[in-house]
């Protein structure tokens, strides 16, 4: 009898241990790092990333968390309407000219969909 009490109580234990309140506390290291520079090189290092998050107010936008790689923007429809200003125009120095073969066509098209809602490449040329 008294090994059946405790077989109760373990299992007991064990289920009630399975309906208990779990909590993931959050923590975050924020700030710190620094930019080092020579000739064309420049490299910049962190020991922690800013919290996640999109701010933008008048001419100014701020992107947190994990860096993008280049300038702080998104590809949207702003991008799409520069974009469509050199829709087939043809020659050197065009900002549109995302394949790089001097024409404006599907091919920077193509290029230009795969960055779609992403963070803009380094040296996006379209902003």
């Amino acid at each position: 009898m008294r090994n059946r009490w405790i077989s109760l109580f373990v299992l007991f234990s064990i289920v009630a241990t399975g309906y208990a309140d779990y909590s993931i506390t959050w923590s975050t290291i924020d700030g710190g790092g620094g930019t080092s520079s020579g000739g064309q090189y420049v490299v910049t290092g962190t020991i922690g990333q800013h919290d996640a998050a999109y701010s933008e107010g008048g001419d100014y936008e701020v992107l947190g968390g994990f860096w993008p790689g280049g300038p702080l923007c998104f590809v949207d429809f702003e991008d799409f309407a520069r974009f469509a200003q050199y829709w087939f125009l043809t020659g050197s120095d065009i900002p549109a000219d995302l394949y790089e073969d001097n024409i404006v066509d599907y091919n920077d098209l193509r290029l230009f969909v795969d960055e779609w809602l992403y963070y803009c490449p380094y040296n996006w040329p379209l902003k």
